[in-house]
This record gives structure tokens, C-alpha cells and sequence, in this order.
């Protein structure tokens, strides 16, 4: 049997007129007594002349119809009445305010790693220079009162943080499902409570050729750090969150055996999840850097140096000696530097500074009754100024290797122009020139015995960096000839060479050869070949296999730049001073301290009930 037609419902319409004649206006769609202020759900006339008749039956005697009295009254009353909703709209908008102005501060704060508490300490700051700046103003009264209804409790500035936390959160995920191809980079370190935290950086290339690398997430490993429990973590966060981990191309690690172990490393349990495509896994630039300047053994150097400099900065009363005989000498620095081997500038700064005081630091010894031989040997004065030149040499690259956006080609172009450098630092050395030198010249030109210099000894521990060099980034050596390409891809190639490279590193089976033919020679693209979207105009139709490899290439990470650079600011965030910070605050904390997304305030003012301070 068929369902017999809804009956259409009627719509009522409001007419002007019956404000005049029963009192009624309409607000935001629903008709309003002017007098009571109650609402008729239908703007029917039957509905509105009831109510007035049974409600105000004594309002026709005061103010007959149609006549000017009543004319002035209904104006009076659609004034009060408009007057009473407007400070109601105003109320809102000011409660609105305060509540977005303090997701504004709590981001800030959380931008600039401070705590919670700080927030009322924002808001006295604001009230102190507000009493002073607007003392002359007329509506003083309501700027104060406007900054006091800021809700900057320390409860209301975790809750915003944790808001804010989750908005970013949301972004990055969005852009996750939206890329095309991404690299992830992993590290772990300890907090100030000694639990082992690990950061997860992400890269994305998206389909116009556009990248992104933001923080992903703070894994906390309350117990093992082994290379199953970095996995167990990782595989439940990507589970949660939905990640689209078929995209991933590749990871960067450092070199520790949790990471890259053969059967039970992080790296090695992805392999063999069938959840994980193939991808490429790369040992951080930075770090082998490090550790390939490392084989050059002057210990007999850098363990007088350190000795020296704690002697001097251990004690208190010594080092307020050495520093006013610096500040009476006029010296070019007011203290030494104290070593720390993990930090991957700090013997080279070290040394330097050691060298520039080193005539201050004989006389400081001198006064102290204490004598170095080797401060005045000639050969070990030589091995100093080399050892501060080459260190100087590996941190120059090292700082060259950091930063934000530093994608591969970057970094494999620095690594061989340092291994290019080295080789022509052996020839100068090796023909007695110290241009590129200037601590060893120095210090061959102070030496009272020119017989025991001879710059070309050192030729031999160049050529042990350079073989460390060559053995350490064979991963970048495989990677160069396509990276080349994808920078520059019309430079002059052998066509079979690179799609033999572009077959081995993304396993590709044939094709590539023609499409690099096609492209080669085609002329439209040739002409827009310096824009810097260029992979992003090739038509993913005709070259499909290079505009993929183009992308996974614009995705890798070269290093663990941006983990170290978080951890820096996870020492700040969670200190001795602020320890009980739990861990999900921390990652919340720690991930709008790093982020570069910025969050939706709007949005989130919009989505909860606002609330002045009280």
C-alpha cells in the first residue's frame, strides 16, 4: 500500500504592522512581546492577538490604536528591547574575547617554554602596565576590567595547551593523509626524571612538489629502550592515530644498536612487519660527521687541554684569578670554555679558545708555580694548532649540516665538498702552504725550533679522514647520481647509468629509461626547468615513475637535526624546577615549542562554552 503525501507544512510570515497593533517584533526568526518579552514559536495572528489580549488587556485603555501615544510607546519599547539584547550580544563577545585572548597567551608561553603558573604572572604583568598606560583614558575602568576577565589560571593554561596540543595534532595527521610520499626521523634521549623519551620528526612531499617537516610525537618508554620496545611503541602509536604508514619511504636514525641492530634493531623488526613498505634507512649525517672527525688521535693534545681548563675552572677561587688577569691584560675573552664531548661543537670551540688565551694561561701557570713542559714543546705546540684548524674545519661543515629544511641533496653537496677540501688541504700541506691553516701557522711561526715542524706529517691524519669519510657516507654515495638529477634534471647524463641507480634504490622493474628520455627532451619543460616547483608542473601521467622518485627523494631526511634541536628544548621545558610535568604535558608542551603549524584560536574559542576569569 502506498504511503499517502505528507501534508506540506505552512509557513508563517511576520508583517510589520503588528507591532503597532499587538506589540510584537521579531528577533532572530521568532516573534517577541515588547511588553513580557515572551516568545510565539508561529508568527500567526490569531496566536500573537491571544496573547495580547489575555496578557495585556489593559494596554488599549492607556494607548488607544492608531494613535500618536501609542506610536511613541512602541518605539520606546523596541529601543529598551533592541538595548537589552545588544548588552546580552556584548556580554558574549567580551567572554568570546577573554577566552581567545588567553588561548593567545597560553600559546606563547608554551611557545617560549613557560610554565603553567606563569599565566597569572602574564596577567599581573598586563594590569600593572595597563594601570600605567591608560591612566589618561576615559574608558581606563573597562580596559582593566576587560584584561582581569582573561582566564590565566594555571588549570586554564593546561587545559588551553592541551587544546592547542590537540588542534596541531589534527593538522599534521590531515597533511599525513594528504601527502604524497614521507620520511620520519627517530631519537631518544633522557628527561630530567630520567624516563627515556622519544621524539619523532616527520617529512612530507605533497603531489605539487611542496614539502613539510614538523613533530610528529613524544613516545615515553617507561622501562627497555631495546629496539622491541622503540617498535612496540611506534607500531600502537601508528595503530591510534591512523597513520598511513604505507607511505613512508624512509628513516633516519642515529647509529645505536637499539636503532640499527641486524636482527632485534627498530630498523630491522620494520623490515619484517608486512604493515611496512620498503624503505630506506639512513645514519644520520651529522652523527657520522662527528664520529669520523673522531679518528684523528691527538689525545696527548685535547687531554693536557681539558686538564688545564679544569684545573683553572674547577675552583672558584681560581677561576675569579684567571679571569681578572684577563680583564688587567685586556685579553680578547673574559674565561676558557669547559669541554663537553657530546655536543658536537664543543671541542672545537674549546680549542680555539684555548689558543687565543694560551700566552695568559702561561702566565696564569707561571704565578701558580706550576710548569707544562709540553706548553713550551714545540712539536706538541704544532699538534695544538693543527688539532684546533681541523676541528674548526669538521664544525664548519657540522653547522652546515644543521638547520630546518635541510633535505638530502644539501647535505650529500656538503659532504663532498668537504671531501674535495681535504684533498686539496693534503697538496698545500704537503708544498709547506699553511693558507688554509691559520692556528698551525701561527704557531710555527712562535716556535723557537724550525726543525721539528714539518707540515707534511700531517698529510697523514687527513688521509685517515678522508678514508673515514669515504667508508662512512657510502649511503649518500648511492643516492648522489639521483639527487643530481633531481636537482638539475636536464643536466648532461648517461641515460643508461642513472636509470640503472633510479632501477637499484627504488627497486623499479624497467620504464624509467624512456621516461627519461621523454623528459630530456622535452622542450616545454626544458624552459621551466628553474622554477622551483618544477616536479610539480611534470605531468604525473607521462612520467610517472620520475615524478615519484622526485617526491620520495624531496622527503628523506638527511639527519636527527631536528630531535637533537627538541631535546634541547625538552631540558628547558621539563627541569629540575618543573619535574612532576607529566608526560602527557610534556609532549603537548614540547610539541607547540617546535611546531610551525599554527593553531586555529578561532576555532577552538568557537567550539567551548566561554568563561570570564574570576
Amino acid at each position: 500500500m502506498a504511503e499517502a503525501p505528507r501534508k506540506k507544512a505552512k509557513t508563517y510570515n511576520f508583517h510589520p504592522e503588528w507591532e503597532q497593533e499587538f506589540l510584537f517584533t521579531l528577533v532572530k526568526e521568532k516573534c517577541v512581546c515588547m511588553l513580557c518579552h515572551q516568545k510565539q514559536a508561529l508568527c500567526k495572528r490569531g496566536n500573537l492577538e491571544r496573547h495580547h489580549n489575555t496578557n495585556h488587556p489593559k494596554f488599549k485603555d492607556r494607548y488607544p490604536q492608531k494613535s500618536a501615544i501609542r506610536a511613541r510607546k512602541v518605539d520606546e519599547l523596541r529601543s529598551e528591547l533592541k538595548a537589552q539584547q545588544s548588552l546580552f550580544t556584548k556580554s558574549a563577545d567580551q567572554n568570546k574575547a577573554a577566552t581567545e585572548a588567553s588561548f593567545h597567551v597560553s600559546h606563547f608561553l608554551a611557545k617560549n617554554k613557560k610554565p603553567f603558573t606563569d599565566g597569572e604572572l602574564f596577567k599581573e604583568a598586563m594590569a600593572i602596565t595597563a594601570e600605567t598606560i591608560f591612566k589618561d583614558f576615559k574608558n581606563k575602568d573597562d580596559i582593566k576590567a576587560s584584561l582581569r576577565a582573561v582566564p590565566l589560571g594555571p588549570a586554564s593554561v593546561a587545559r588551553r595547551v592541551e587544546s592547542l596540543s590537540e588542534d596541531v595534532d589534527r593538522q599534521v595527521l590531515k597533511d599525513l593523509s594528504l601527502c604524497e610520499y614521507f620520511s620520519l626521523q627517530f631519537d631518544e634521549s633522557l628527561d630530567a626524571v630520567d624516563t627515556a623519551q622519544l621524539v619523532v620528526f616527520v617529512r612530507m612531499a605533497f603531489q605539487d612538489s611542496t614539502t613539510k617537516e614538523d613533530f610528529l610525537t613524544l613516545l615515553h618508554l617507561k622501562e627497555r629502550t631495546r629496539g622491541e620496545d622503540i617498535y612496540t611503541e611506534f607500531k600502537k602509536y601508528v595503530s591510534e592515530n591512523d597513520i598511513p604508514i604505507h607511505k613512508l619511504v624512509a628513516i633516519t636514525t642515529d647509529g645505536a644498536p637499539a636503532m640499527r641492530g641486524v636482527r632485534l634493531g627498530f630498523i630491522a623488526l620494520c623490515r619484517n612487519d608486512p604493515d611496512f613498505p620498503e624503505f630506506k634507512n639512513y645514519h644520520c649525517v651529522i652523527h657520522q660527521q662527528a664520529l669520523a672527525g673522531k679518528v684523528v688521535d691527538f689525545s696527548h693534545v685535547m687531554s693536557l687541554v681539558v686538564k688545564l681548563i679544569n684545573s683553572i675552572r674547577a675552583k672558584a677561587l681560581q677561576r675569579r684569578l684567571f679571569k681578572a688577569l684577563l680583564d688587567e691584560l685586556d685579553a680578547a675573552y673574559g674565561d676558557l670554555l669547559l669541554h663537553a664531548d657530546v655536543r658536537w661543537l664543543s671541542r672545537g670551540k674549546v680549542l680555539q679558545r684555548f689558543v687565543d688565551l694560551l700566552p695568559e694561561i702561561k702566565t696564569f701557570l707561571s704565578a701558580r708555580n706550576e710548569e707544562h713542559k709540553e706548553l713550551s714543546d714545540d712539536a706538541w705546540l704544532c699538534d695544538l694548532g693543527f688539532l684546533t684548524d681541523l676541528t674548526a674545519k669538521l664544525n664548519t661543515l657540522n653547522n652546515e649540516l644543521q638547520g630546518k629544511d635541510r633535505h638530502l641533496p644539501h647535505m650529500i653537496s656538503a659532504v663532498n665538498a668537504f671531501k674535495s677540501k681535504l684533498g686539496v688541504w693534503i697538496t698545500h700541506l704537503k708544498n709547506g702552504r699553511l693558507t688554509h691553516f691559520p692556528n698551525l701557522e701561527k704557531m710555527s711561526q712562535s716556535i723557537k725550533d724550525k726543525d721539528v715542524f714539518h707540515p707534511e706529517k700531517y698529510c697523514a691524519h687527513l688521509d685517515k679522514v678522508a678514508t673515514e669519510f669515504n667508508m662512512r657516507f657510502g649511503e649518500l654515495n648511492e643516492m648522489e647520481c639521483i639527487a643530481a638529477f633531481v636537482s638539475n634534471p636536464f643536466m648532461l647524463i648517461d641515460i643508461e647509468q642513472v636509470a640503472a641507480k633510479f632501477q637499484l634504490v627504488f627497486s623499479l622493474s624497467s620504464g624509467v629509461d624512456m621516461e627519461l628520455v621523454d623528459l630530456q627532451n622535452d622542450i616545454e619543460l626544458k624552459a621551466r626547468s628553474r622554477d622551483s616547483d618544477f616536479w610539480g608542473l611534470v605531468n604525473r601521467e607521462k612520467f610517472p615513475l620520475l615524478t615519484a622518485c622526485a617526491l620520495k627523494v624531496s622527503a628523506y631526511f638527511g639527519s636527527t637535526y631536528l630531535c637533537e634541536m627538541a631535546f634541547s628544548q625538552m631540558k628547558i621545558i621539563k627541569s629540575k624546577y618543573r619535574s612532576r610535568l607529566t608526560d602527557r604535558h610534556l609532549t603537548d608542551c614540547l610539541k607547540l615549542a617546535v611546531s610551525s603549524y599554527e593553531p586555529d584560536f578561532r576555532g577552538l574559542t568557537e567550539s567551548i562554552q566561554s568563561q570570564p576569569s574570576h
